[in-house]
């Protein structure tokens, strides 16, 4: 059994959530608490891989192609596909699922010509792969790096969401700066102080382009939590239809889940996919019933029950979900981040 997260844990991981480079003097006066306290217990969840920081140096959404790619295995060479696709930077997230595949793998590619040697050419070759079925993402509605643990009240996200930066500066990054990027995909709450030492550059010069990076348009960050500690420990993914009039109505229906984790039209066996975090079986079962009364001309064509995820935005994750502090940077990555 993993514990769950405390409520103080929740609360913290919520303000990195909404400002994941909070200053911990700035977040003890949101949450009550004090900077030591907040940092040692920051440590002890990003020492334990139970939660994280990391930042994704974002494309516009016309520069990135995002589809989602079911997989079946020979169940003998299961281990060696998943070790194989955990290497490779265009899947991004791996999830291991219950029924009806055995694989489904969120795929970030340049453009759609990547994406068809990706699928057609490339995925067939490994080992052990028995059949590829892809549905190509036409529009994100909502994605995991939004998702929010609903842990804080109002007054403390609007203090946090004053903490956080303000949009400025370049627009696109000077090369000597990517040293800097590497260092925060890493961690995303890396020191410039610590970042001077490890790059071994004056602590003034680094201080003044972290900031500008901070404030500019070419960086994102995310706070991830194992999701078998946090309140939500069940994943579905719905593949539905829906007509094309109800498309909007559905979607800011569906919107105001909490447990909504991502939504995202797709072209193929189903025009929507979205998933679904629940905290239980019984759970999954009442918003199945409860998108029935809502959204009657919602129709589910399959549920895909996520049993286990080997790979998450790039980092590796063990058997119990917790970051094993390996990361390898999906080859291109949005500014909204998916899964």
């Amino acid at each position: 059994m993993h514990p769950l997260l405390d409520e103080q844990d929740l609360s913290l991981l919520h303000a990195l959530q909404i400002a994941p480079r909070v200053s911990w003097a700035d977040a003890a006066r949101v949450l009550g608490s004090t900077a030591t306290t907040l940092a040692a217990r920051w440590e002890r969840l990003r020492s334990s891989g139970t939660a994280w920081v990391t930042a994704h140096a974002g494309g516009k959404l016309s520069t990135v192609t995002l589809a989602f790619v079911e997989l079946d295995v020979a169940p003998q060479r299961r281990s060696e596909v998943i070790g194989a696709l955990c290497r490779d930077p265009r899947a991004a997230t791996i999830d291991e699922t219950a029924s009806g595949r055995d694989l489904i793998i969120t795929v970030l590619t340049p453009d759609h010509d990547s994406l068809t040697r990706f699928a057609l050419d490339e995925l067939p070759r490994i080992p052990g792969v028995q059949r590829v079925d892809t549905h190509l993402a036409t529009k994100v509605h909502a994605e995991g790096s939004r998702w929010r643990l609903d842990a804080l009240d109002p007054a403390q996200r609007s203090e946090l969401q004053a903490a956080a930066p303000r949009t400025d500066g370049f627009t696109s990054l000077p090369e000597h700066y990517w040293p800097l990027v590497e260092a925060l995909i890493h961690d995303g709450r890396r020191s410039a102080a610590d970042i001077a030492r490890v790059l071994d550059r004056n602590p003034a010069t680094v201080r003044r382009q972290v900031g500008r990076l901070l404030a500019s348009e070419q960086l994102s960050f995310r706070c991830d939590v194992a999701q078998v500690r946090s309140q939500w420990p069940m994943s579905c993914i719905f593949l539905a239809e829906l007509p094309a009039a109800e498309l909007d109505r559905t979607v800011r229906s569906l919107r105001t889940l909490a447990e909504l984790r991502l939504c995202v039209s797709t072209v193929g066996k189903a025009n929507l996919l979205f998933q679904l975090w629940a905290r239980s079986p019984a759970d999954l079962r009442r918003l199945e019933l409860l998108l029935a009364e809502k959204l009657p001309r919602l129709s589910i064509n399959e549920r895909v029950l996520v049993l286990r995820v080997a790979k998450r935005m790039g980092w590796l994750l063990d058997e119990s979900g917790r970051c094993t502090g390996e990361v390898v940077v999906p080859s291109v990555t949005p500014r909204w981040l998916p899964g």
